[in-house]
């Protein structure tokens, strides 16, 4: 028979997936510190919430992989209490309910008023802004609309995460100045379609005006792009961008593909050539911009031919920044009523050559790099080195610049000017300018 276990009441959330579920995790975290709640973040605790990811199989395997672990645990008393929410519980709760039922409730992606309940606290609607933040003191994600209305075919987030709706430029201006009063210098703009910001709201795509508003608050010295969408791009964002110093030279906008019939059958809204020339706008607007993509191969249908094309074209724009996932068939989006005819070995090849060419476009981009000098976020230490970043790199999916602690002492969360002393296909090592003048000094004759 289980026991109880005798650990005081502390609840625990463990966060699977992407940033948006980060910043769900800390609402409730924050919700929870309000009502008085014992709270931490992936550490030990007898009551624990799972924020669970479903977007593709990976992610819904580790997700039931978490769910069960922590089942396991209950059962032999290690927690008391095993609460689901996030995206898989809302794709697919009776599922998870007839196959895991020792779960004690689960949640959708909005339900958190009745999971707060279910925790014994209340919601507190004078909180809408607040959060316990996760992530290294001198960076937050600032989550600016929840939902997508774009017909992608394989993508299942509407199916999680609802229609498009935009929150008030006044709200997240608010919830900015109470991050930048804690010490958050980066701002990070997620949503899952930046680009759809403010038609629900203004009747306009009004991403340039909140990045207006947004650079006028104190303390907020980077603020940096997530998530866009090619389709209907709001080019007046370019000239904030170029104007406005705050603004990170630097866009995350997911491309998926490139060859004609697969974005027709993708439903992406665009071609090659509209594409193509998207890309040479950003670049001529503001030519030192660094541009994040992703790209899905093994799509149904894909061709040699089309993935042929896909490694040309990305031969051709040299990305800054690039991550490549073999496609996912899933349950209810339209792709599924597709085919899935590419071999899982072939996808999973095919993935690897796309990364082989940019982990060679990376190389050539960082040793550019080598002699000059970036401003930087210094966001830890990690062994014998401080982990900082420049503007043109995000956390966790983008280059990292390391300074070694052994020689060097930096402050985390502080910006340093770094010069770039070597590079490798994914890592810069920098030197702190000071040190970096003096050495050169030194060597001169």
């Amino acid at each position: 028979m289980r026991t109880k276990s005798r650990k005081k009441n502390k609840i625990n959330v463990v966060t699977l997936g992407c940033s948006k579920n980060v910043y769900d995790s800390e609402v409730l975290m924050g919700q929870l510190r309000a009502n008085n709640k014992t709270v931490a973040h992936e550490e030990e605790g007898n009551v624990v919430v799972i924020n669970t990811c479903g977007f593709i199989a990976n992610a819904k395997e580790e997700s039931v992989n978490t769910i069960l672990e922590y089942v396991q645990k209950k059962e032999v008393g290690e927690v008391d209490k095993v609460f689901v929410t996030g995206c898989l519980s809302e794709r697919y709760k009776p599922d998870l309910e007839r196959e895991i039922p020792d779960v004690d409730q689960y949640f959708g992606t909005s339900d958190l008023p009745n999971l707060l309940k279910a925790l014994g606290a209340d919601y507190r609607h004078e909180l809408i802004g607040e959060r316990l933040t996760t992530t290294p003191k001198n960076y937050a994600y600032l989550k600016i609309a929840e939902g997508c209305d774009r017909p992608c075919s394989f993508c299942a987030i509407p199916l999680m995460r609802g229609k498009h709706r935009s929150k008030p430029i006044e709200a997240l201006v608010a919830e900015t100045e109470k991050l930048a009063a804690k010490g958050v210098k980066e701002l990070i703009l997620i949503a899952q379609d930046l680009t759809y910001y403010g038609l629900d709201l203004y009747r306009k795509r009004n991403l340039a005006e909140l990045l207006r508003c947004l650079v006028k608050v104190d303390g907020i010295e980077w603020i940096r792009l997530h998530y866009a969408f090619p389709s209907g791009f709001p080019m007046e964002v370019l000239e904030v961008m170029k104007n406005e110093p705050k603004v990170c030279n630097y866009i995350d906008i997911p491309l998926q593909h490139i060859a004609d019939p697969i974005l027709k059958s993708m439903r992406r809204g665009t071609t090659k050539a509209k594409t193509t020339r998207l890309l040479e706008e950003f670049r001529a607007a503001v030519p030192d911009m660094a541009i994040r993509t992703t790209l899905i191969v093994g799509y149904p249908g894909e061709t040699e031919e089309d993935f042929e094309v896909l490694k040309a074209w990305v031969q051709e724009m040299r990305f800054e920044r690039l991550g490549c996932f073999t496609y996912s068939h899933e349950e209810n989006t339209r792709a599924y009523l597709l085919e899935d005819n590419v071999p899982e070995a072939t996808k999973q090849d095919r993935a690897n050559q796309i990364m082989e060419i940019q982990s060679q476009i990376s190389w050539e981009l960082n040793q550019e790099k080598i002699g000059k000098t970036f401003r930087c976020i210094i966001d830890r230490k990690e062994g014998n080195y401080f982990v900082g970043r420049t503007e043109f790199d995000s956390p966790d999916v983008d280059n990292e610049v390391l300074i070694d602690a052994t020689e060097h002492y930096v402050k985390i969360g502080d910006f340093v000017n770094l010069t770039i002393s070597e590079a490798s296909d994914f890592d810069l090592y920098g030197v702190p300018c000071l040190i970096a003048e003096q050495r050169k000094s030194v060597l001169q004759p």
